[in-house]
C-alpha cells in the first residue's frame, strides 16, 4: 500500500544554483547529499513537512538522469511513494498489470530500497516505490 509521497525528484543541470534556490525557497539547507554509483547520480535532499524534494544531477553520461537532462534540460523527473513492504507492493502492481522497470528492489539513496514503474503504465509519470531499509 502506498502510504505517502516520499519525495519528488527534480533533475537539474546546475546543482549549486538550484540548491541555493531551494534553500531560499524552503528556508532551510539540504540535510543530505549522496552519490548513488549504481544510478550514476548525485542526490541532494530537502525536507518539507513529511515529504522531501530530491535534486538529481548526473555523474555518468550514460545514466538515465543524463539522458533525461539532454532531452528535457531539467524539471520534475519522478514522484516517489513510501511503502511498508516493497516486495508485496511490486507483486500487487504486477497483478494490476503495471509495467515495472525493476522487477525486484535495489539500493537507492537516503537509506532506501527502491523500484521504478515504467511511465508507459502510469500516465507518463515515472513512479518510484521507496521502503526504508530495515536493520
Amino acid at each position: 500500500m502506498l502510504r505517502k509521497i516520499e519525495h519528488i525528484g527534480i533533475a537539474v543541470e546546475d546543482f549549486e544554483s538550484t540548491a541555493k534556490l531551494f534553500e531560499d525557497l524552503l528556508g532551510s539547507p539540504a540535510y543530505k547529499t549522496e552519490i548513488v554509483e549504481s544510478e550514476g547520480v548525485e542526490t541532494m535532499f530537502f525536507a518539507i513537512g513529511e515529504s522531501k524534494i530530491e535534486l538529481l544531477r548526473a555523474t555518468d553520461e550514460s545514466s538515465s538522469i543524463a539522458k533525461y537532462l539532454e532531452k528535457n534540460k531539467g524539471g520534475i523527473h519522478h514522484i516517489a511513494f513510501d511503502v511498508e513492504d516493497i516486495d508485496k507492493e511490486i507483486a500487487r502492481l504486477k497483478e494490476k498489470n503495471f509495467e515495472l522497470i525493476h522487477q525486484s528492489p535495489k539500493e537507492g539513496a537516503d537509506n532506501k530500497i527502491i523500484a521504478f514503474l515504467h511511465p508507459k503504465s502510469t500516465a507518463r509519470v515515472l513512479v518510484e516505490l521507496c521502503q526504508e531499509k530495515k536493520d
